[in-house]
């Protein structure tokens, strides 16, 4: 059982890659087939309430699933092992799902022309990616998509949860991979109608993700949380307090 629970979770990870891949170049209307801004549109209502669904569909998941309540009782369904990389496999599926039935809102918000300007927003797009990147691995990259896990699961040995980390870009800020979001999701040099609303959303969604998450970072590490929580600023750099 160790063994197919790695094939598994190896399978749900390259099934993420391949979608957090796609989602690059479908938000920066880049390369991939079907992107933000491509596509047959349809009228504003209609595509207006077909994206807010999309986007309230995988809010509803990845914030549910991710809660310790139900991860009690769905661990009672499937394996603890591979209760992550299920949750990575289901949220990558929805993830698809959004690039697959956007609808583009065509009509444009703002649309940068001066070439030093959007070479400015392209590195800041670029950049976001890379902090979020960069921000799973200063945690533990592997545990997070659910490698850790299956491995440890294979070589018969017990799953020990991460310690708190303050590493990094963790020192300057509590939640660099949401900020990583934040900064690709609205750094274009064309902004249109459809990806406002994306970046809206998804902005509103962090922030809640944020609370959710801190409200049980703080019960399971009230005291360690809470002083960094009180040292260190939520989403943008303002310079680290010492005590």
């Amino acid at each position: 059982m160790g063994f197919i629970a790695a094939v598994y979770g190896l399978v749900c990870y390259v099934i993420f890659f391949g979608s957090f891949l796609y989602a690059i170049g479908f938000v920066g209307d880049l390369v991939v087939p079907k992107t933000i801004d491509s596509g047959p549109g349809a009228a504003m209502p209609e595509a207006l309430i077909t994206n807010v669904v999309l986007l309230g569909l995988f809010a509803f998941q990845h914030s549910v699933m991710a809660r310790p309540a139900f991860k009690a009782v769905w661990t009672q369904v499937i394996p603890r092992s591979v209760e992550r990389s299920t949750y990575v496999l289901i949220s990558s599926l929805l993830l698809d799902l959004i690039c697959w039935k956007w609808q583009a809102i065509p009509a444009t918000v703002w649309d940068v022309s001066t070439p030093a300007l959007q070479a400015l927003l392209w590195a800041l797009f670029a950049l976001g990616w890379l902090i979020l990147l960069l921000s799973t691995f200063m945690i533990n990259h592997f545990d997070l998509f659910g490698l850790r896990q299956v491995y440890l699961r294979m070589r018969g040995l017990e799953y020990t949860p991460l310690n708190f980390t303050q590493r990094a870009f963790y020192k300057f800020v509590r939640h660099p991979i949401m900020l990583g979001f934040l900064i690709a999701f609205w750094a274009t040099p064309h902004m249109s109608v459809g990806h406002l609303v994306f970046s809206i959303a998804t902005t509103g969604y962090i922030l809640i993700g944020i609370f959710l998450e801190e409200r049980d970072l703080m019960h399971f590490h009230s005291a360690e949380y809470g002083a960094y929580r009180a040292r260190v600023p939520m989403l943008f750099p303002t310079g680290v307090k010492r005590h």
